[in-house]
């Protein structure tokens, strides 16, 4: 299994079926991934130390997107984060942009777009 950027993909994402369709994409695409149910989850146990980068849905048990977001945004330097949500109401995509999200994708998307959304979000940014 490959990384992308020198780290893994973790996945937050409470619908079983979409979170197994994500891994199983990453998977074929061979990119290395772990995904976590809740945000709680994710930030319990996720290792943000070898992280290429972060994919999230907005609408989470309990604790949503946004507020992984901030949370990962107070934890300092952080993995980009790509937020997907199948609502994509007037104002969401904002807020996600405001809160630092890499890429804002709306279900249903294809797996070309996420993986060069993975692609972009863990591109190096420029010379050092």
């Amino acid at each position: 299994m490959g990384m992308v950027g020198g780290g893994a993909v973790l996945v937050v994402e409470d619908d079983e079926g979409m979170r197994e369709a994500i891994s199983e994409l990453l998977g074929a695409a061979g990119i290395e991934s772990t995904a976590y149910g809740s945000a709680e989850a994710f930030l319990a146990g996720g290792d943000l130390d070898h992280v290429a980068c972060v994919i999230s849905d907005l609408k989470l048990p309990s604790m949503s997107g946004f507020e992984l977001l901030s949370a990962l945004r107070a934890r300092g330097p952080r993995p980009p984060v790509i937020v997907i949500t199948a609502n994509d109401a007037p104002g969401v995509r904002q807020e996600a942009q405001r809160l630092g999200a890499a890429a804002y994708l709306t279900k249903p998307f294809d797996a070309g777009t996420l993986l060069s959304a993975i692609r972009s979000a863990t591109a190096p940014s420029g010379p050092a």
